[in-house]
Order: C-alpha cells, then structure tokens, then sequence
C-alpha cells in the first residue's frame, strides 16, 4: 500500500509548517519528529520552526526529501509540487483541504505518487 510505502521513508519536509502548536502544520513537523522521522520544515514565512531551521523552499533543503507532506492551500501548493519534481522527489502527502482536481492532475501528469490522508492519523 503506498500510504505504508511512505511511512517507511525516513526524511520528510513538512511544506506549510508554522510556529503556532495550534495548527496542523506544526502539529504534523512534531509528530514527526517525534517518530524518528528526518523532517525539515518548509514555509518562507518563517525562519524556524520549533527551533528548528525554516527553509523558503524544497531547493534550499541540505537533502532531497524523500516525501513532501503538503499543509498549504491547492493554490500556493502547485509551485511546490513542480519544484518537488524537478528535485526528483516523487512521493506527496496530501492532508485533507491540501488538494483539488487540479493539483492531482498536475501531480498525475508529473508522474508522481500520491496519497490523501491525515499523517496524524497515519504515523503511530
């Protein structure tokens, strides 16, 4: 199953993660963390993240991410799903209200591999 597939990839970036422990983007960056997991919080609006450094972009990451879990709207999330195919990164994460048939079309036509589900709910 791809959705296990994914959760047996160790490094992640969380694009979307914020400083507020009331939203899910850094509730996702800390439960991941949490886990063990190798994860790298994306957002150009900060510069860290649970005290960790924040990166603009997927570019500026010190590793390639083998999964993106997607926090952001369709809209600001299609540059990303380009940049994460250009850097050769083909599994996306998409949390409820991240997707719509357009950006699942542009992650089809891109032959990337998706899954839509709560990575709350997912990680254990």
């Amino acid at each position: 199953m791809l959705e296990e597939i994914m959760l047996g990839k160790k490094i992640w970036a969380v694009v979307g993660a914020n400083q507020d422990q009331e939203k899910y983007g850094n509730m996702i960056f800390r439960k991941l963390k949490s886990k063990g997991y190798e994860v790298y919080p994306v957002n150009p609006m900060y510069d860290t993240v649970e005290g960790d450094k924040c990166y603009k972009d997927l570019t500026s990451l010190p590793v390639v991410p083998e999964v993106i879990d997607m926090v952001v709207s369709p809209k600001r999330g299609r540059a990303f799903i380009d940049e994460a195919a250009r850097l050769g990164i083909k599994y996306i994460w998409l949390q409820p209200g991240t997707y719509d048939a357009e950006l699942l079309k542009q992650i089809e036509d891109l032959g990337l591999q998706q899954v839509q589900a709560c990575v709350l709910v997912s990680v254990r």
